[in-house]
């Protein structure tokens, strides 16, 4: 059976990891009827809109 010839350290380790286990930040596009961010594929937050239709009415 193979075995490791040194142990990996605990830095080494830790480095390695952290680029898959960081979070990462939500994506944002731009609503093209107010232009506040919003999350892609969704009725914007803000005026109601989504692909150019009215979905929800805001004040």
């Amino acid at each position: 059976m193979a075995v490791p010839k040194q142990r990996m350290g605990r830095i080494r380790t830790h480095q390695r990891r952290s680029m898959h286990d960081r979070i990462e930040k939500p994506a944002r596009s731009i609503c093209p009827q107010c232009g506040e961010a919003k999350l892609p594929h969704r009725v914007c937050p803000n005026c109601g809109y989504y692909k150019n239709r009215e979905i929800i009415e805001t004040e």
